[in-house]
């Protein structure tokens, strides 16, 4: 994905900008970071952050990783998008000084209980992307889409997905199966979403892995999944916005709690979000929300910390990197098909952050 070098340098000029006021109205060199983002502390930062976990955000996360190299030349942060089932378990052993999760930390991802908080980050839509010769435009139920999914539903011209169509001129291709081999916080999100959305219908279950029909293809990281969809007519999956453009694929509009098909889009996806309950930690839940213009597979990710890193210097180096992904960062969330916090959960998690203990 190419890398918008313009908005970056904006980004970088404005924090610039800060820091030259804030010389020259003080003498302070706390290396604290403040939670307004974008003033001298970044450059006085140094030192290596480490990270692995969810794909879902990894486009978003390359991004600001980029950006935040303008504003402290001094640190590395790399990224490496693993899955968030690897990416809770390497936290959980000490490998990574913090990882990326679109799914909540259970007792089988060996992270301590009490250990850890939940840092809201983006959310994006979660897309059923299909590759159908002829057919552009294509809607699809919930009790269809499990349906399709769980493999009851084995051609593309079935009398349920011509039901969802009216008018539209549907091929007897067999449908493929396109999902995540590997542990997947956009597997747990979809799931939960069909779980939710079409009870009695969906059988699978839900959660990072599940256990798919023997007749489906499994992929690695999203990248994987749109990699299957665009090689094979006829086939189906389940990938984040961002890689589902990236990779040229068409999305079907799916049927939501108001009865309205929806297009996977930001704007769909910000009516999610203000559906959606936020609870003490931070973790929230804006699947299958209420509203007619909500996409309802709207999914939410998060980054995990430590409560306390028993060292100063990496404390300081995760707080004054979160801190400028929730500030700065945030800017460049919609230019790759993200959509930014709400400002009142974005301060939540800004307060979050200020939480973390040396």
């Amino acid at each position: 994905m190419n890398r918008n070098v313009l908005s970056r340098r904006v980004l970088a000029g404005v924090a610039l900008a800060a820091l030259a006021l804030t010389g020259c109205a003080s003498n302070d060199n706390s290396t604290e970071p403040s939670s307004n983002g974008g003033d001298g502390v970044y450059a006085n930062l140094s030192g290596e952050l480490k990270a692995s976990g969810a794909s879902f955000p990894d486009a978003y996360y390359q991004e600001v990783v980029e950006a935040f190299k303008d504003v402290a030349g001094k640190v590395t942060v790399t990224y490496n998008a693993t899955g968030s089932g690897t990416g809770k378990k390497q936290f959980g052993e000490g490998l990574v000084d913090f990882a990326g999760t679109d799914s909540l930390v259970k007792e089988t991802d060996g992270v301590a209980p009490g250990s850890f908080l939940y840092i809201p980050t983006v959310a994006a839509p979660i897309t059923v992307s299909y590759n159908l010769q002829g057919v552009e435009k294509l809607q699809l139920s919930p009790e269809t889409l499990a349906k399709i999914f769980q493999t009851d539903i084995r051609t593309w011209d079935d009398a349920a997905i011509r039901a969802d169509n009216p008018g539209v001129e549907l091929p007897n291709t067999p449908i493929v199966v396109a999902h995540r081999s590997d542990g997947s916080g956009t597997t747990s999100n979809f799931t939960k979403y069909l779980e939710a959305a079409a009870a009695g219908t969906w059988k699978l279950g839900s959660g990072d892995t599940v256990n798919w029909p023997a007749n489906t293809q499994g992929g690695e990281k999203n990248t994987g999944v749109a990699q299957i969809v665009q090689q094979t007519n006829g086939a189906v999956g389940y990938v984040d916005l961002s890689d589902a453009k990236a990779t040229g694929l068409k999305f079907a509009a799916i049927k939501n709690k108001d009865g309205q098909f929806v297009e996977p889009t930001l704007e769909g996806t910000t009516a999610g979000l203000e559906g959606a309950e936020i609870a003490e930690d931070l973790s929230y839940n804006p699947l299958n929300a209420a509203g007619a213009t909500a996409y309802p597979i709207t999914a939410p990710t998060f980054i995990i910390v430590q409560t306390s890193y028993g060292d100063a210097a990496k404390a300081d180096l995760v707080k004054g990197f979160l801190t400028y992904l929730l500030n700065d960062g945030q800017e460049l969330a919609k230019e790759i098909d993200f959509a930014p916090l709400p400002a009142s959960l974005k301060e939540k998690a800004l307060a979050q952050v200020d939480k973390i203990q040396s």
